[in-house]
């Protein structure tokens, strides 16, 4: 397996995105901290929290093979609660968090995992599956056309975003809302897995949602397109066309949208 990583934060802003491979096992996740509200009750930080999951994950793929993908999400989860529970307030509805993909191919199946909004694109012979958690999108278009009839980078789009936001968070990590990697275990139990043939897998492709725009959100390319993009192109490839699109389009009038740019990260793995 040859494995490329592409991430570009959004402009002026920290990386809070997070991807790594070993010899059996590629992880992304992309922080999701509700930024612009409050610290979230937390003194680390949505980047901080990506990579302590980050690591804890990599080191459960490595340690724990014959575990589920669930059991070693809700293990990364619980370790890094327990490091930081004294020193900031996981109980806080904006404390941070992550979408989690996860990959295991120790075994003759490949085994994922897929938490919240980041997509698992899996081409195989003939075949392509795309697996995303769309229950955030479906709450989100129940609640954002406030946010979305104002022009981005205005002070009422900004008030707009703030209680867009509010509203989100009532509805994480909450039966009936949406699930992301935060500091209840439990979530990983509401994660999508599944496992499919390895013999039969050609590429793996793991957006976040700042990299899938171009298929998801702005309506430019199919999933097929993408996957020959970065098939002969390269990852930063799709990069370049995320901004150009994002560039091109800066008070969200054509896709409205809560950020106008997006971290934007791509993982790669090619199987051929």
């Amino acid at each position: 397996m040859r494995v490329t990583i592409a991430t570009e934060p959004a402009p002026g802003h920290e990386n809070e995105d997070f991807a790594a491979a070993t010899a059996n096992a590629v992880i992304l996740l992309d922080g999701a901290g509700l930024s612009g509200v409050d610290d979230g009750g937390c003194i680390h930080g949505v980047a901080w929290y990506v990579r302590r999951l980050g690591a804890e994950l990599i080191a459960g793929l490595t340690h724990q093979p014959s575990s589920s993908l669930a059991q070693i999400l809700a293990d990364a989860i619980d370790h890094v609660a327990a490091s930081h529970n004294k020193t900031c307030d996981l109980n806080h509805p904006g404390t941070p968090s992550s979408t989690v993909v996860m990959i295991d191919i120790n075994g003759p199946s490949l085994r994922y995992l897929v938490l919240a909004d980041s997509a698992l694109v899996i081409n195989e012979l003939g075949k392509q599956h795309v697996i995303s958690d769309g229950r955030e999108a479906d709450i989100g278009r129940r609640h954002r056309r406030a946010m979305d009839a104002i022009p981005a980078d205005t002070a009422a789009h900004d008030d707009a975003r703030r209680a867009y936001v509010e509203t989100l968070r009532a509805y994480r990590n909450h039966p009936g809302g949406f699930w992301v990697a935060a500091a209840d275990p439990q979530a990983a139990s509401e994660a999508l897995t599944g496992e499919v043939d390895k013999r039969r897998v050609e590429s793996l492709l793991l957006l976040s949602d700042g990299a899938s725009r171009p298929a998801d959100r702005f309506g430019l390319m199919t999933w097929d397109e993408i996957a020959e993009m970065v098939s002969t192109a390269g990852c930063p490839a799709l990069l370049r066309k995320v901004r150009d699109a994002e560039n091109s389009d800066p008070r969200g009038r054509r896709w409205p949208r809560g950020k106008i740019h997006d971290d934007a990260t791509v993982v790669y793995c090619d199987f051929r």
